[in-house]
């Protein structure tokens, strides 16, 4: 019988991950390329694309938070022998998506233009956001139950469905994004930043109509709704509660991040959207052992097996660390090309190129972080990665950047913030870890 943590069977999970990740922020990495290169306006429609998208992100990380708790309970029971536990919770949990997408679709699309405000966006900055959020908010619901049913997958161990959902979205999205932001003339008129909006949308309601197709056809789950609660749903939404609140604090971090290079002038904001599209998409990438520590790690507490799981461990640091520096090693090498996908204005790359490097730098760190994230959640350790990500945030990255701020550090210094914000998360995840699983390894 082959082992759960072997190189086959790990990477049976992680890859078809990783490629379903990075086909989320390549939706966002598309958009931002094409309407970079647009000839009316570019530099004010990139800072639009890129503060909405940070902020789309934001919220759908929020509240897709159901879907690491759906795939942590599925795991465990699995690994216990008892899916039939879970049968009514599944529906629950993706009828309560939802709603709860609704509610935000509703408030956040009516004070939009205050939201965006907030992040410093004025004049036609602001106009482009507004009118791009407006559309690309359609998206809550379609991308919040996609996402749940998706923690359905990962929580029977396989990964390769929702690969196959997100890749056919991405394709749908390149495709459209040239053909609405650019337009073919005499046949289709040129949308600019609302065409790249109504090609994002299509791109979801392709993921969600595939989404359900597996469900119906490979689960053993319905959507049929129970009137009797089921009794993992309190743990479920405590655990989905304590992970809104430390990614609601991931976010806050980045809305900072965003608003002070919004301040710095419309040029730091274009830089800073690249930036942070790029950091997302790596971030993705190694996310997939993230995302096969989250389903194997369950599935291994459900079934008390702690040897495997501290086994479980080392390997997909080790993968994860392999990534990073295959990523480091590739920009490197095309340094000064990967600026001009995505704009071509002189200040803009010369601003991006300053502080890259950094991004780089922070890899191997990164996929530390992110491999004992994905295993804690797959734990049910919701409330300390709640508590880390607070800490993170506010005794390390703010400080950071708000003394960066102080001595004129600009771009550089959001990026050192960042970098002192991983460093706090990996190494006190690791440590959290030896400790409390070391020694039932034995």
């Amino acid at each position: 019988m082959e082992s759960s943590v072997s190189f086959k069977n790990i990477n049976r999970i992680a890859i078809p991950a990783i490629i379903a990740g990075i086909a989320e922020p390549l939706i966002s990495l598309t958009d931002i390329g094409v309407i970079g290169n647009v000839e009316k306006n570019a530099v004010e429609a990139l800072a639009a694309a890129g503060i909405v998208g940070s902020f789309l992100s934001a919220i759908i990380w929020i509240l897709a938070q159901t879907k690491t708790a759906i795939s942590a309970i599925v795991s465990q029971h699995l690994g216990a022998n008892r899916l039939l536990a879970v049968k009514t919770l599944v529906p629950q949990a993706i009828y309560f998506n939802l709603l709860f997408s609704l509610v935000i679709y509703a408030l956040t699309s009516f004070f939009a233009e205050l939201i965006f405000s907030a992040y410093n966006a004025e004049g036609l900055i602001l106009k482009y956001s507004v009118d791009y959020y407006q559309i690309r908010a359609l998206g809550y619901p379609l991308t919040l139950i996609t996402f749940a049913i998706f923690g359905v997958f990962r929580g029977l161990q396989n990964t390769l469905w929702a690969m196959k959902c997100s890749l056919t979205g991405a394709a749908v999205n390149v495709a459209l994004d040239y053909l609405l932001v650019y337009g073919i003339d005499g046949f289709i008129p040129a949308m600019h930043l609302r065409g790249a909006a109504y090609a994002s949308l299509a791109a979801q309601t392709t993921m969600l109509i595939m989404a359900l197709w597996f469900f119906f056809k490979k689960t053993p789950f319905h959507l049929k709704l129970s009137w009797n609660i089921n009794p993992g749903m309190k743990g479920l939404l405590l655990m989905a509660a304590n992970l809104f609140v430390r990614t609601a604090a991931l976010n806050f971090a980045i809305y900072l991040a965003n608003a002070y290079a919004t301040d710095y002038g419309k040029n730091y904001i274009a830089a800073q959207s690249i930036l942070m599209n790029i950091w997302l998409f790596f971030s993705f990438f190694i996310d997939g052992y993230a995302n096969a520590g989250n389903a194997i790690g369950g599935k291994l507490l459900g079934a008390k097996d702690y040897k495997n799981l501290w086994e479980l461990s080392k390997k997909i640091s080790k993968y994860a660390i392999y990534i990073a520096l295959i990523l480091m090693a590739f920009c490197g090498i095309f340094y000064s090309q990967i600026g001009l996908i995505f704009n071509k204005e002189a200040t803009v790359l010369a601003l991006f190129s300053s502080v890259f490097w950094i991004v780089l730098l922070m890899q191997p760190v990164n996929a530390i972080a992110f491999m004992f994230d994905g295993i804690f959640k797959g734990l049910g350790e919701a409330k300390y990665l709640r508590n880390l990500l607070l800490v993170a945030t506010f005794l390390g990255f703010t400080p950071a950047l708000l003394v960066s701020d102080y001595f004129g550090l600009e771009l550089y210094g959001i990026w050192i913030a960042f970098f002192v914000w991983m460093l706090i998360r990996s190494s006190a995840l690791v440590i959290k870890f030896r400790r409390k699983y070391l020694q039932k390894e034995v």
